[in-house]
């Protein structure tokens, strides 16, 4: 990453160094404001995140399977790394299933150099230290290409996991074993999540102006009732009350 951090409270993300974009998703800040913690609700990705607080160190949050409160102490300086669906088992050195819904300490994964990532760093010095360690990992521990291409699949309106393995020329049985080590669940519950994160990043983009029957048929849902069951599942509301709740 180049250029200056806005440290300011908030939420940003940088693209991640060019040289490891497939793996790494972004980059990210998080900074609670002075005066009073940070809560936020975490909905699923498919994605794992390597995570550095300041006056904590470094832990992993695993993938998600529904919605995820999250608080933070007033002042707190957040910094992470993202993997891409598909790279994070690999780089961690764990199969994800074991962290599914799990928030774990960077410390008891072998395979994350956990003390090079301190709780008393300043954050500037967090980040830098934190995009070369994850940028190491994927380079030692390459993901899965298979899966990789599996979830860019799964990721289109009206993909079917069978048909994807069939593409891919493996079964539907080795898919959802070669998925549920590097993503952390089977080809099906990915291409929920991948849909329910469509549906999201359109009321994101359309913000009151969002129809909600329109961006269900968008992000590849049956009907407005389909992604009113996922939604409830995924993030624990309804369509509406999450567009509501996602408002600047």
């Amino acid at each position: 990453m180049t250029g200056p951090v806005d440290w300011a409270p908030g939420y940003r993300e940088f693209a991640a160094p060019a040289a490891f974009r497939q793996e790494i998703q972004c980059l990210w800040v998080s900074v609670a404001p002075p005066d009073g913690g940070r809560q936020t609700l975490v909905l699923p990705d498919a994605c794992t995140d390597l995570i550095w607080q300041s006056g904590v160190g470094a832990f992993v949050a695993g993938p998600d399977t529904g919605p995820v409160p999250d608080s933070r102490p007033a002042g707190a300086v957040i910094v992470g790394a993202r993997f891409r669906p598909g790279a994070g088992g690999a780089a961690l050195g764990v199969p994800l299933s074991e962290l599914l819904d799990q928030r774990v300490e960077a410390a008891d994964l072998p395979g994350v150099p956990a003390r090079r990532l301190p709780g008393s760093l300043p954050p500037a010095e967090a980040l830098r230290r934190l995009t070369g360690v994850v940028a190491e990992l994927v380079t030692e521990r390459p993901p899965d290409s298979l899966v990789l291409a599996a979830a860019r699949g799964l990721g289109r309106p009206g993909a079917r996991a069978e048909l994807v393995a069939g593409r891919l020329g493996v079964s539907e049985r080795q898919l959802r074993r070669r998925c549920q080590a590097a993503v952390g669940y089977g080809p099906r519950t990915l291409m929920r999540v991948l849909r329910f994160r469509r549906f999201v990043a359109h009321i994101d983009a359309d913000g009151d102006a969002a129809d909600l029957a329109r961006l269900a048929a968008e992000a590849g849902y049956a009907d407005q009732a389909h992604l009113t069951r996922e939604s409830t599942r995924l993030a624990g509301l309804t369509p509406a009350a999450l567009a509501r709740a996602r408002r600047p």
